[in-house]
């Protein structure tokens, strides 16, 4: 049998983190332990912590202050990991009750070193959700990821503990996109990484976390740019154009101002037409929409665009 070692980093997150926590408690499958790797919070996530470790054994509370979720997944990992494989969720996500029995099921086939699946995005409430990420029926791939990367979120990825000790963890330097630098490093070392066809996450999507910084994004994929040249590979325009439709959608969605999802659009046709419209549904109504947002009432857009 297979079992998991969960790492949460966690800074401030005590109006996220029982119902994270709740969902892996109510995971299908049990052969589990959490590592709660708190960032030096100075709201009552600590005290939240102890309460639910008194209560649950399997939920183990380390503390890493001040260096950041790089550090704390990597602190988790390397030194407290004990289980066969490592998954990751972060403080403000919820997992599908049955996401542990879908990777077990598929880590019971000894070629997968990690394993993904499909993310669903809300704000406030899962059940909610109507945008959700897609799988690609192809072992994830450099050339994939330098495009809109399918894992979307440390939240949706388990690893072989052997696999991620091999990339050396996460480059605890870059505060954007180190997600995406560090998958790629995982697929360049020969991780055999493949995607599950079903819903596994609720990803909470917020207009203030570091993930809602989309130029930040934007600069910190050069790290990862630099990372795929390693492994030889170089984005083509055509990535180029999905990642800008990619930043489009999640402008979009985060409500990002005005104009900002229709300069993201507008470069990513530029940059290759082929590319921005590879998916024509998702490249038609990302156009579409960056084009009609500075046109619509606030409430409106977001009501239409943050589903």
């Amino acid at each position: 049998m297979t079992d998991f070692s969960i790492i949460v980093p966690c800074y401030n997150a005590v109006e996220t983190l029982q119902a994270t926590l709740n969902s892996i408690q109510a995971q299908t499958y049990d052969d589990w332990e959490v590592i709660c790797v708190d960032d030096g919070s100075t709201d009552a996530t600590v005290a939240l912590l102890e309460q639910i470790s008194a209560r649950d054994p399997r939920i183990q509370v380390y503390q890493n202050v001040g260096k950041g979720p790089s550090c704390a997944r990597d602190f988790g990992a390397m030194f407290f990991a004990s289980r066969e494989v490592i998954a990751f969720c972060d403080a403000d996500d919820i997992w599908w009750p049955d996401k542990l029995s879908q990777l077990a099921a598929c880590f019971a086939d000894p070629k997968v070193d990690a394993a993904f699946g499909k993310v669903a995005f809300f704000q406030d409430d899962p059940t909610s959700a109507t945008s959700f990420s897609a799988v690609p029926s192809a072992p994830l791939s450099i050339p994939m990821l330098l495009g809109e990367n399918p894992v979307c979120t440390m939240s949706n990825i388990a690893v072989r503990r052997a696999a991620f000790m091999r990339t050396g963890g996460f480059d605890e330097t870059l505060v954007h996109n180190e997600d995406l630098e560090w998958l790629i490093r995982l697929v360049g070392t020969g991780a055999h990484v493949v995607g599950i066809d079903k819903c596994q996450t609720w990803y909470r999507t917020s207009p203030y976390g570091l993930s809602a910084d989309l130029r930040a994004m934007q600069k910190g994929r050069e790290g990862a740019i630099r990372t795929a040249a390693h492994y030889g590979h170089l984005p083509s325009r055509q990535s180029d154009a999905i990642f800008l439709r990619y930043l489009s959608r999640r402008a979009l969605r985060l409500g990002q101002g005005r104009l900002m999802p229709l300069a993201f659009a507008l470069q990513g046709v530029l940059r290759s037409p082929a590319g921005f419209f590879n998916a024509p549904k998702r490249g038609i109504g990302t156009l579409l929409g960056a084009l009609v947002a500075p046109v619509l009432p606030a409430r409106l857009s977001q009501f239409v665009f943050s589903r």
